[in-house]
């Protein structure tokens, strides 16, 4: 590759910096802390091959660090000539960062990057990741230098100079080294070819490894989607075929590991064993409203996808919301009771729009339903007063705690309400029957949300999704109205006995119900629920399938 000449136009701006940063095999949570700092400083950033969709999520989560305006440029638009684009860019003054799976030099190629650089006058810095040599062997649970070994081999699968055969002499007879083999699989796609794993373990046993010594393939470590199978040199091919037979289809990129610390990775599996390990769920909310509730699902070990089924507007006429702005000002309210998140969030763009902040509740009570609303309150600076029962997270909980209005006690007999225009009359009639004028005013309304796109609506049908949870009961029936029914063998989880009763009278079978109304008690549910169903069948003898493995050609039955 011929690198771009040197700028020498005095006026021509000053390089920018590139930076080749190793992004970790798979989890967007092993970029280092200097590879954020190096992305948020970045204007362009060149994307790093993706070989399953799960790493979409990754490459998401990566460009979360980055400013707002910086171009992110996909490898596929500059396969062969990512190198020379990113010294071009930074030639005319970019910052440049270039993305690499693992550690950029070692089973990469930064190196060839560097060099461009170098001979154009440009600045770089190679920034390290986690490689996959060490990365996936801790998210597999297998200890690659355990007590007694004292040596790893690491042989680059892709490099046709590798005498297979020799290597097998060499480690032949010792209990003190470990063998991982990197990108081992046989051709995929435009990927490099691997020796194949038949001619690897041919190689192995051939060289003098007994045909029992135990090894282990790791495909799509650190992500959702990774698979280990653990087996012999002579029962692997075979057992990876059946594997993959159960409907496991992400085979690249692949660690082939042999060593003594093999044989204790059933112990020392952590990763695959979480209760949701690779569970698709749909959560029927906006990605703001649902960033606690799935980050607790990933958590679990699930791969969370938000679709909304509502969407928040403002009222169709500003003035109710006006005077109740006012009427906090000026004293009107000695109480005000948020139901929603979407009541906090109104309430206070009323009154950032007017310059006012949390002071002006100063002398008003504050009351709150459910977790996520009074965390919303804390955010804008008021701690809640009152709240229902963690068991009776509802309007009608919250009038169970409320006090009767005593007017010696009480300067003021009235009580705001913000809320949706569909809400419920249960609060604002069990406040008037305790003897307070409540002013029920609309903050927001919510409509229907448009249809997700048809390969969502088809996962939803088709039983692509392993878990439904529905967090209230316009969500069960907005999502069926926009998207249909979810496939018999979906799990479906649900907040409370109104939405449970919801979903059935639509025909669904509840399969958890949250013990308390709480977001968060709804996804530790489905976890304990995914962890009865794991259990059962490994005690049963069986491999522990998703949902969306199971009978999927039956739908889901109308009551």
């Amino acid at each position: 590759m011929n690198p771009p000449e040197p700028q020498t136009d005095a006026s021509a701006p000053a390089p920018g910096p590139v930076a080749a940063v190793g992004a970790g095999p798979g989890d967007a949570g092993l970029l280092t802390l200097r590879g954020a700092q190096v992305l948020a400083e970045a204007d362009v950033v060149f994307g790093l091959r993706e070989p399953g969709p799960e790493m979409a999520k990754h490459r998401e989560a990566l460009l979360s660090h980055c400013k707002e305006g910086a171009e992110f440029v996909p490898a596929e638009e500059c396969a062969g000539g990512a190198d020379a684009e990113a010294v071009r860019r930074a030639l005319g003054g970019a910052r440049v960062v270039r993305l690499y799976s693992g550690d950029p030099v070692f089973g990469c190629r930064a190196e060839e990057l560097a060099q461009a650089c170098s001979a154009a006058g440009v600045e770089f810095e190679l920034v390290p990741g986690l490689s996959s040599v060490t990365a996936v062997p801790a998210f597999a649970g297998v200890p690659m230098m355990p007590k007694g070994v004292g040596e790893v081999r690491v042989v680059n699968g892709k490099d046709e100079s590798v005498d297979w055969e020799r290597l097998a002499a060499e480690l032949s007879g010792r209990d003190d080294a470990s063998l991982a083999v990197m990108f081992p699989d046989a051709p995929d796609g435009d990927r490099p070819a691997g020796p194949g794993f038949d001619r690897l373990c041919k190689a192995l046993v051939a060289g003098g490894h007994p045909g029992t010594t135990p090894v282990a393939v790791t495909r799509m470590g650190g992500t959702t989607e990774q698979t280990t199978v653990v087996s012999t040199l002579s029962r692997l091919v075979a057992d990876l075929k059946a594997f993959d037979a159960k409907g496991h289809h992400a085979t690249a990129p692949a660690l082939f590991m042999m060593g003594p610390g093999v044989a204790r990775q059933s112990e020392l599996s952590w990763y695959e064993s979480r209760p949701l390990f690779g569970w698709r769920v749909l959560v029927p909310r906006t990605k703001e409203q649902a960033a606690g509730l799935s980050g607790q699902l990933r958590d679990y070990g699930a791969v969370p996808e938000e679709v909304p089924t509502i969407s928040v507007e403002p009222p169709r006429t500003p003035q109710q919301m006006e005077r109740a702005v006012r009427g906090l000002v000026t004293g009107r309210y000695q109480w005000v009771a948020f139901t929603s998140v979407n009541a906090v969030r109104a309430v206070r763009e009323k009154f950032e729009e007017y310059g006012l902040d949390a002071r002006a509740f100063a002398g008003v009570k504050v009351a709150a339903v459910g977790e996520q609303t009074a965390a919303r309150l804390r955010e804008f600076g008021i701690e809640p007063d009152l709240a229902p029962p963690p068991d009776r997270q509802s309007g009608a909980g919250l009038v169970e705690v409320w006090p009767p209005y005593d007017a010696e006690l009480d300067p003021i007999e009235r009580v705001l309400l913000p809320r949706a225009d569909i809400a419920t009359e249960t609060l604002s009639a069990g406040l008037a029957d305790l003897g307070w004028e409540v002013d029920d005013v609309t903050a927001y309304r919510t409509v229907r949300a448009a249809p997700p796109p048809a390969p969502v609506r088809e996962a939803i049908k088709g039983g692509a999704f392993d878990a439904v949870l529905f967090t209230s009961s316009s969500t069960v029936r907005n999502l069926v109205g926009i998207a249909g029914k979810p496939h018999n063998t979906t799990v479906i989880a649900v907040i409370g006995p109104e939405t449970a009763k919801t979903a059935e009278e639509y025909g669904l079978r509840v399969d958890v119900v949250a013990p308390k109304t709480a977001v968060s008690a709804l996804a530790e549910a489905l976890s304990e629920y995914g962890a009865r169903q794991r259990a059962e069948a490994l005690a049963a003898g069986k491999p522990a399938l998703k949902p969306s493995q199971k009978r999927r050609g039956r739908r889901r039955k109308t009551l």
